[in-house]
């Protein structure tokens, strides 16, 4: 009898082969087409989404480029620059620049200081008050100078104290910088001492204040100094600071904070010559506050829109892209005061 066997095995075989062969086709063609083999006809894992659509920010990206289904943290905005601070600080004698500094222990942010820093005189000594207290913040403080920090020639203690934060690169007692978004200029307000050489739009600090507004391209900005154009308190108002209000006014600048009166007071914005004016005028803070003592108001003077002197505190500023808040803080009390605006 014939063995059939190698019939057989030859034809199995070659059923093998011809399987096999269907089966590689069949996955090649699911490749081409987008498919995995054995698919119900989903889209297969490696297919890539149209450009055109968007991409969750709370998904994972895989290598291919594809939305995972990991979760990944949302990515945090770091929140908007705070300016923090007051005038009329530190006396070796009463206790009130201790009771702001303890405000200051828990509000972050940069610090400003807007003159009269260490009481009577501006002494190197004197400044050692103010060390024990607003010191501490130091690193992160940009001052102003005041008519008390001059109690000392030329306001050595001031300048020996701050160094370079105090001065700009030609190291003149006037300078600014950017914060967040804004532009924030810091002048010096004792126009009649030597090396100042006055606060007139021709003097070595209005042609200064002139260049630098010119070539700032922030939306928003405010100015910082001692004596205030507009004030209810014991000084009054002070013309003399009239063409920083005009520089300001002319290059759209937001807000001008002072101190040297020893109080709190808000004005509505307005022009340099004190006319109200919602839609370009300039908003003034007098928050003379910092530590010494308090002083009453005396006549008060148009525009002013709040005004106390019972607390000593500090001057909150948030300075959002396009406009800012703002609060007073107290050390003590129920007087506080807040409010929002944009900037022009």
């Amino acid at each position: 009898m014939t063995d059939r066997r190698p019939l057989v095995r030859g034809a199995g075989l070659l059923v093998v082969a011809f399987v096999a062969t269907l089966v590689i086709l069949a996955g090649l063609f699911a490749v081409v087409s987008g498919r995995q083999p054995g698919s119900s006809g989903s889209p297969s894992a490696i297919a890539v989404a149209p450009s055109a659509a968007p991409v969750s920010p709370s998904l994972g990206v895989s290598p291919s480029g594809v939305p995972s289904a990991t979760v990944s943290p949302q990515s945090s905005q770091a929140p908007d620059p705070v300016l923090v601070g007051a005038g009329d600080i530190a006396d070796c004698g009463p206790s009130g620049d201790e009771e702001t500094a303890k405000l200051l222990d828990t509000i972050e942010g940069t610090v400003f200081t807007a003159g009269d820093n260490a009481y009577p005189e501006g002494t190197a000594a004197q400044f050692k008050c103010y060390d024990e207290t607003w010191g501490r913040f130091k690193a992160r403080t940009r001052p102003a100078v005041g008519n008390h920090d001059y109690g000392t020639k030329g306001a050595a203690g001031y300048l020996a104290y701050f160094g370079k934060a105090a001065v700009n690169e030609n190291g003149e007692p006037w300078y600014s910088f950017d914060l967040g978004t804004w532009h924030v200029v810091v002048l010096n307000s004792e126009c009649s001492e030597t090396g100042v050489g006055g606060c007139k739009t021709d003097s070595p600090q209005g042609k200064w204040l002139a260049a630098d507004l010119a070539a700032s391209t922030a939306r928003c900005t405010l100015a910082i100094w001692h004596e205030p154009r507009f004030s209810s308190g014991f000084h009054g108002n002070d013309r003399t600071v009239g063409p920083f209000w005009k520089l300001l006014y002319e290059a759209g600048a937001d807000l001008v904070v002072n101190g040297h009166d020893h109080d709190y007071e808000r004005f509505a914005p307005q022009t340099p010559d004190g006319v109200e004016d919602r839609e370009r005028g300039i908003r003034e803070f007098v928050v003379g506050t910092g530590g010494t003592n308090l002083r009453k108001f005396e006549e008060i003077v148009p525009n002013s829109e709040l005004r106390a002197a019972v607390n000593f505190g500090v001057l909150k500023l948030t300075l959002h892209p396009s406009g800012y808040d703002w609060q007073f803080i107290p050390t003590s009390g129920d007087f506080s005061d807040s409010g929002s605006a944009p900037c022009h």
